[in-house]
């Protein structure tokens, strides 16, 4: 109930639970590093220099505060002891649940100028005999009639922290549960932007080197917005931020033991980055005490009311030197282009479910709302040169949006989808199929007239249509819209598909169920292919998200093994070059011969139509990739880099990757 599952999301979770408490910590204000490793072993061990956890007897219980933390549930000090003001952790019985689902769990404290150290198994407090080495196996004595918290040195003076090591329970979690190194980094990175100032380290020991990773950001969530927006800004970061009061009733137990309803004052502190840049996608990244709220709530509920009302009422008192006419700015002309990070702090917020995606404290909205109006107000009524400059550029877009918006709506209501008999402008040399059935259609994008000439010869007509485009396709990367349609290959690309592009783009409108990539197995057609992707992720994302993009896998190599007599030879294909060798051994081993050389294909134009339907188009053995939404923006991402408009970036990823590189790699 606590973890989620018992798979590697559960243990995400407990590692998370874990963290959490020192984050609490760094967000208190003590303890500036959280250092995180995963050992050889299978432990996790999680270390801060914060105030340690108390030692002293807890009056209730008759337990120290470090047992009291690891056994007892709604133990911590986020529930109304007030030791924190606003806290990260989800329900409060992070560590003791993690505790009983740990096979062991050792934790060390420095405080008072001793360390003091405690260790239990599944959850019970007890001794290890580690004379033979720490390990999760070793014979465990519990305490029997009073626990003990040992000292087991000195601490130097002033130094204080924590220190906790656990090997999660085999018999809980199933056996192919791992951790996620690359889910864990992101989370520190993301835990690292929204405390300005802590350092999270990440250490990776788990194949016998020490693979480390480093996140400290002093910029905070501008820089956590910043990293965020992929598209080049035209405003710069903004920061809206501020407070506000609000009263809330909540049920309390008084002295008899009845529950009564109280009212308490809260604290809101609301802190929001905004950048707005030259794209058209929109990324809200919103949190609750960094608490991840991916589903939004009141603070974004009351976000997008004031940004919407702000800016509609400044571009209406300005539309006739905007050009805007009659018509109403909307959220989705605003949100374009928009990277925002959006940040509440305060204590016991109430979430919707029980997942905490949501949150729903009433009065956020209120105050959040009051807060974006008062400072973004102030921004766009700035004096300064640079603001006014910005916020007129701003404007500008946000207008052309709305206008892009209408025209494009009024676009589709008067156009109807025409099938290829009726269309008399798709390009003609595209080679359609015959099937009405769009979802059992494929549309083969192939490089060159070479290769569409086999292409026609081995492809099903019933449902397979090629489309041949010249070469390399313009790099959309750092183009512009009109750039992009003014090239004819991409506008070809745009048309066949049938379904628009960028914001007016509808899935139900596309002509085909599969946009199949298919170039050469050389640099060349993974360059190709990649243009071709940058293109569908830009301007056609949701055939990628719907899962109807896909990579053609053309074979590398022809054996033909001989056979003995006049039985006809054998034709097997090969699809890398560890594929090759592993089948010159086997058929070594097995004392066939083979014809030599052996064919090396550089180009689909080097097969005839049997070969290629074989092994390429033919349904019942062809090898299709599914291009997934995360592998595109990977993609994305590196080719930002190396052909995008920045220069440092490209020029400082050449310098460091120089010595790396293998000149085998080159194919020449």
């Amino acid at each position: 109930m606590y973890i989620g599952s018992t798979d590697s999301r559960g243990l995400m979770h407990c590692v998370w639970e874990i963290i959490d408490n020192s984050v609490d910590e760094a967000l208190a204000g003590h303890g500036s590093q959280i250092d995180v490793t995963l050992h050889k072993d299978g432990s996790v061990e999680v270390r801060d220099k914060a105030r340690g956890i108390p030692v002293d007897i807890e009056p209730k219980t008759g337990l120290t505060g470090v047992e009291v933390v690891f056994t007892k549930l709604h133990a911590g000090g986020k529930f109304g002891s007030g030791s924190y003001a606003a806290s990260g952790g989800l329900h409060g019985v992070g560590a003791s649940v993690v505790n009983a689902l740990s096979e062991r769990l050792d934790v060390e404290v420095d405080r008072d100028g001793k360390t003091y150290a405690m260790s239990f198994r599944r959850g019970e407090p007890g001794n290890f005999d580690d004379s033979k080495g720490i390990k999760p196996g070793n014979p465990f004595k519990p305490f029997e009639d009073a626990s003990e918290l040992r000292v087991i040195g000195k601490a130097p003076k002033g130094v204080t922290g924590t220190r906790v090591r656990y090997w999660t329970d085999p018999q809980i979690f199933v056996k192919d549960a791992q951790f996620s190194i690359d889910e864990l980094a992101a989370r520190a990175r993301q835990t690292a932007f929204l405390v300005p100032g802590l350092g999270i380290t990440v250490d990776d020991q788990r194949d016998g080197k020490s693979t480390k990773q480093d996140f400290r950001f002093a910029g905070g969530i501008v820089e956590f917005a910043n990293y965020l927006a992929s598209d080049n800004p035209i405003t710069s970061t903004w920061r809206l931020s501020g407070s506000g009061e609000f009263t809330e009733t909540i049920p309390v137990l008084d002295e008899s033991g009845n529950m009564v309803s109280r009212e308490v004052s809260r604290n809101c502190e609301v802190d929001i980055a905004v950048r707005w840049g030259s794209g058209y996608d929109t990324v809200v990244k919103s949190f609750v005490n960094i608490i991840s709220t991916p589903k939004g709530g009141s603070h974004i509920a009351g976000f997008e009311q004031a940004l919407l009302k702000t800016i509609r009422g400044h571009i209406e008192a300005n539309a006739r030197k905007l050009k805007a006419g009659n018509d109403k700015v909307e959220k989705e002309d605003i949100l374009a282009g928009l990277t925002t990070v959006v940040t509440v702090r305060l204590a016991e917020p109430q979430f919707e479910g029980q997942t905490k995606e949501v949150l729903g404290t009433p009065a956020v909205r209120n105050i959040v709302a009051n807060v974006v109006t008062k400072t973004l107000t102030d921004r766009i009524n700035s004096s300064k040169r640079d603001d006014k400059a910005q916020t007129a550029i701003l404007f500008d877009k946000i207008v052309a949006e709305m206008k892009s918006r209408i025209s494009a709506r009024a676009h589709k209501e008067t156009q109807r989808r025409k099938n290829a008999l009726e269309s008399s402008s798709l390009p003609t040399k595209l080679v359609d199929c015959r099937t009405t059935d769009t979802a059992d259609s494929e549309l083969f994008i192939v490089e060159g007239d070479s290769a569409l000439g086999t292409v026609k010869l081995a492809r099903n007509s019933e449902f397979q249509a090629v489309l041949p485009i010249r070469g390399k396709i313009l790099n959309v990367q750092k183009a512009s819209v009109s750039d992009m349609l003014s090239n004819a290959e991409c506008a070809s690309i745009i048309q066949v598909v049938g379904a628009g592009s960028g914001r007016s783009f509808d899935l139900d409108l596309a002509r085909y169920g599969k946009i199949i990539l298919m170039s050469d197995a050389d640099v060349d057609g993974a360059h190709i292919r990649t243009l071709l992707l940058t293109l569908i992720y830009r301007y056609m994302r949701p055939l990628i998200e719907d899962g109807r993009v896909f990579a053609a896998v053309p074979p590398l190599h022809r054996v033909e093994v001989i056979n003995p007599g006049s039985k006809a030879n054998d034709v097997l294909y090969t699809y890398s070059q560890q594929e090759l060798e592993q089948l010159l051994v086997k058929l070594e081993k097995a004392g066939k011969r083979y014809k030599d050389p052996i064919q090396r294909y550089k180009g689909l134009g080097e097969m005839d139509a049997d070969q290629l339907a074989e092994t390429t188009m033919d349904r019942s053995h062809r090898t299709l990739r599914r291009v997934r939404m995360e592998q595109a923006e990977q993609a994305d991402k590196v080719f930002e880099l190396l052909m995008g408009n920045e220069v440092a970036p490209r020029r400082d990823f050449i310098i460091d990757s120089a010595d790396s590189f293998e000149r085998e790699r080159i194919d020449a």
